[in-house]
């Protein structure tokens, strides 16, 4: 690390990326460019005594950032081919996850009761007569309510036959969002125009309709087993890359595909080198096992399905024109393995008074990546001209209001799906001074609250858009079950693959309601969008980046926090910023949020800001 001055004098500490890593760190700083190659922070005096001083501790955040980069160094290759097996295994995988869900839902309910039991609570002692065939006033005390049965039998009605006409038509498109979560969580990026792609389309649509017969038999009380994946399980040697790998697993819970995947590239590595200590690994066998990997072909039949690694590249020397295994491929199992022995060098299994480095260094090779695209107007238009936003809706797989305010909320403050999940009642409140209503995304880990990164920590005032639509009703409503409340309990962490349910959901519906065919554009687009509008606004980057929970790159520095960022810039600032987000030729006055705005009597009319 060196320090230098800018123009003015002051001290700055860079450091420089290494360049395996430049990419990924480049990825974690959300920074605009393809590769990241300084880290840079300015230590605020033009005192060296004192940037000395300070440089320590920037230092330390340079090294986070660098092994945060180690971690995303598992890329996702484009390939085009998958075996029988892999696309059987992954299709048991799917079943079983259908299966594991609908159990789940049947032992602690689908999340909704509650919110219809306080809205039937609210309108009784607010004297307002209603009609329902359920019961109200109780809680199961397990499983699923009459209610919960009968709605989510109506979207089984709905789903099934759905699901099995897909199927005679050979319409893989139906299960399309589905399909990039099971290769997301197989780590494989998969050419969606490759033959592989539409054989795991059709194995996972036959998966899916298979899966939703059982469910129906469960329905009328048949015992339907949920399958159990079996566990990859190895011997441990002490100071080993086999034993690193071990205690990787323990340390936490990680998605079982994840475990497959660094397991096979461990065992590949300890294929071709035996099962070396840490201690002992050098560059040269990182090199030679590169060069072994890059002679994989990429179709394996028959005996090369169970070959070993030496027997493969053997092969693949053998045979010079056979295609050959991408460098993303190859990449992510470099990555793998380099994860593993950096996880047991950092573990103690090299010992304190040698000195290790890690031989994986640029080793990696070049490839390309992909990336999400923004809603346009005429997207947005067609997103929010549907029944689900015009005449609220909901469907089954909407868990409720969060399948409304989730999409609008994204849309006028640009936040991940699960920061939304994550917030409270006490997270939406009034600043003091300014009187401006905020957003405040922070972090809880015990509570399951998560944020991306460091730099997501922040505060967003809530658009006057959110509010015309009566975003803040809602809190208010919402408040009644006290400040401690989630916001949107249906997709709250509390409730495990909650979320991950509702993002299926709205890719399907994304895809089969709205007909938005592009796999590029998702949830996440919202926020693309949001960053876009936000550039439009103003020209201070430091306040686009503070305001999306993003760094530039160009500062590890830019890492303000909620309470830091009122300080930088106070509220009125940010609800300028914020006021001004418009999305030109987008209507939304036809939206209604609230099921009772557009049963009752009364109609409020809504416009969005760019038609006014």
């Amino acid at each position: 690390m060196g320090l230098i001055k800018d123009r003015h004098g002051t001290y700055y500490a860079q450091r420089k990326v290494p360049e395996r890593l430049q990419e990924a760190v480049a990825r974690l700083l959300n920074s605009e460019k393809p590769k990241q190659v300084f880290l840079k922070k300015s230590l605020g005096t033009k005192v060296l005594r004192e940037a000395n001083v300070a440089a320590t501790h920037v230092l330390a955040d340079f090294n986070r950032t660098l092994a945060g980069a180690e971690a995303l160094l598992k890329e996702r290759p484009v390939i085009s081919s998958l075996s029988d097996a892999q696309i059987k295994r992954m299709a048991e995988f799917y079943y079983a996850s259908v299966l594991a869900a609908d159990e789940e839902e049947r032992q602690e309910g689908t999340g909704s009761e509650p919110i219809f039991q306080s809205v039937a609570e609210q309108l009784a002692a607010a004297g307002i007569e209603f009609n329902t065939p359920f019961n109200v006033g109780e809680l199961p005390e397990a499983g699923l309510s009459d209610r919960e049965v009968f709605k989510r039998t109506h979207a089984l009605s709905e789903d099934l036959p759905d699901a099995m006409a897909a199927l005679a038509k050979g319409d893989v498109t139906h299960v399309r969002l589905d399909l990039e979560e099971l290769l997301d969580e197989f780590q494989l990026n998969l050419d969606s125009k490759s033959q592989s792609y539409r054989r795991l389309g059709m194995a996972v649509l036959s998966a899916r309709v298979r899966g939703l017969k059982d469910i129906k038999q469960r329905n009328s009380g048949e015992p339907i087993p949920t399958p159990q994946l079996g566990e990859v399980t190895a011997h441990s040697a002490s100071g080993t890359l086999r034993e690193a790998f071990e205690g990787w697993k323990k340390e936490r819970e990680r998605p079982e595909g994840t475990e497959h995947e660094y397991g096979r590239a461990v065992e590949m590595f300890i294929q071709l080198h035996g099962n070396v200590a840490i201690s002992d690994m050098r560059r040269s066998h990182a090199r030679a096992f590169r060069e072994a990997l890059q002679l994989v072909p990429k179709i394996r039949r028959g005996a090369l399905l169970k070959a070993s690694l030496p027997e493969l590249s053997e092969y693949g020397r053998t045979h010079p024109t056979v295609t050959k295994v991408s460098p993303g491929t190859v990449n992510k199992q470099l990555g793998a393995v380099q994860a593993i022995a950096g996880w047991g060098h950092h573990h103690g299994l090299v010992p304190d008074d040698m000195l290790w480095s890690n031989p994986f260094d640029e080793m990696r090779l070049d490839e390309e990546q992909s990336e999400r695209e923004p809603f346009d107007a005429c997207d947005l238009q067609i997103i929010f001209d549907a029944p689900l936003f015009t005449e609220h809706k909901l469907p089954t797989g909407a868990k409720g209001d969060a399948g409304v305010w989730l999409p609008l909320l994204a849309l006028f403050a640009g936040a991940r799906q699960a920061e939304y999940a994550g917030l409270r009642v006490s997270d939406i409140r009034e600043d003091e001074e300014a009187g401006v209503p905020l957003m405040w995304f922070l972090r809880d880990t015990k509570a399951g609250r998560r944020l991306k990164t460091k730099t997501s920590e922040r505060v967003v005032p809530v658009h006057p858009q959110l509010v015309a639509l009566g975003f803040l009703k809602y809190v208010t409503a919402r408040r009644k079950e006290g400040e401690q409340a989630w916001l949107f309990p249906s997709v709250a962490p509390q409730h495990k693959g909650s979320l991950s349910a509702w993002s299926k959901w709205w890719g399907r519906y994304l895809r089969n309601h709205v007909g938005l065919k592009d796999s590029r554009k998702v949830f996440h687009s919202f926020r693309h969008g949001f960053q876009d509008a936000l550039r439009r606004t103003t020209p201070d980057e430091e306040l686009r980046d503070a305001l999306t929970g993003r760094s530039s790159g160009k500062s590890v520095g830019r890492t303000y926090g909620a309470k830091r960022m009122l300080e930088r810039w106070g509220a009125k600032v940010l609800k300028e910023a914020i006021d001004k987000v418009s999305y030109p030729g987008l209507d939304l006055s036809r939206v209604r949020p609230d099921a009772r705005r557009v049963r009752g009597t009364k109609t409020i009319k809504v416009q969005s800001t760019a038609s006014r």
